[in-house]
């Protein structure tokens, strides 16, 4: 795990940033936000709160939306990214893995993850060898490897989705959405791949996801997202403690259990924000 007590170098770095799809829709309003080497850091937030607007401004996939960043700057190692493609992102280690498990449905899974590798003009020796190392973090998509992509289960699809990304030997992966539409247990086993390649292959993450209870779990820290600005952000655990959090994004108060539906949108925004 990413030892917080000493400084670490930032690969990402998000500052201030607003996001305008059409010339007039305002989306992102003023996010700020860093990830470190080493770390699993979490963008939280509920359906339409900006997450995956986020990954996508980071990664440049917005002008195929109309969508632009108009304020702010987007660095990586230092170095801006707002000019980039990205499949010039994805050569400096940078890869978004999108949301609704994209895979090309008519090719088989290791025809999926063998697309990865073709940006990175490696030699077939490496190319297997990576190949094998998915395979090792993801043993049912070996036995599911010449089966088609649109036919095996929305979890395959996930992990083939991840796979892919990981062939192109990412050093940073910018993942939206994990865990929609999965079952607890998919969703657990693919958390626990995720720290695991965190751990032992030193991938970094940014990941975006609503099921916040699992997030937290897992990463090392955690901004939340509110209507298009980060209304929260520390350390993990310190968020898993917060009466805020516990209270609005995990069901819990000390109260006992409440839904987000009783409590008033305003009252949130006051004590949150004041």
């Amino acid at each position: 795990m990413l030892d917080t007590t000493e400084p670490t170098e930032t690969l990402l770095e998000v500052n201030n940033i607003e996001v305008i799809y059409n010339h007039v829709i305002l989306v992102l309003k003023g996010v700020s936000l860093s990830v470190p080497k080493g770390g699993i850091t979490a963008l939280l937030g509920g359906n339409g709160a900006g997450k995956t607007t986020t990954l996508k401004a980071i990664s440049n996939l917005l002008h195929s939306e109309r969508g632009e960043v108009t304020k702010g700057s987007i660095s990586y190692r230092n170095a801006p990214v707002a000019d980039l493609n990205p499949s010039a992102l994805v050569k400096k280690g940078v890869i978004q893995v999108m949301e609704g498990r994209h895979c090309f449905e008519h090719l088989t899974i290791e025809e999926n993850l063998m697309t990865g590798a073709y940006t990175r003009g490696a030699g077939r020796g490496e190319i297997a060898k990576d190949l094998e190392m998915v395979y090792e973090y993801f043993p049912r998509l070996r036995e599911r490897r010449k089966s088609q992509a649109g036919y095996t289960s929305g979890g395959e699809q996930q992990m083939c989705a991840i796979g892919r990304a990981l062939m192109s030997r990412p050093e940073t992966v910018l993942l939206d959405e994990p865990s929609m539409g999965l079952a607890p247990q998919l969703v657990e086993e693919i958390f626990g791949i995720v720290k695991d390649l965190n751990e032992r292959e030193g991938v970094s993450f940014l990941l975006a996801e609503q099921n916040t209870n699992v997030a937290l779990r897992f990463a090392h820290y955690g901004y939340i997202l509110e209507s298009g600005r980060v209304v929260m952000d520390g350390p993990a655990d310190e968020l898993r403690e917060n009466p805020d959090v516990k209270e609005f994004y995990l069901g819990m108060s000390d109260d006992g259990r409440k839904s987000f539906r009783d409590v008033r949108s305003y009252r949130r925004r006051k004590r949150w924000l004041s």
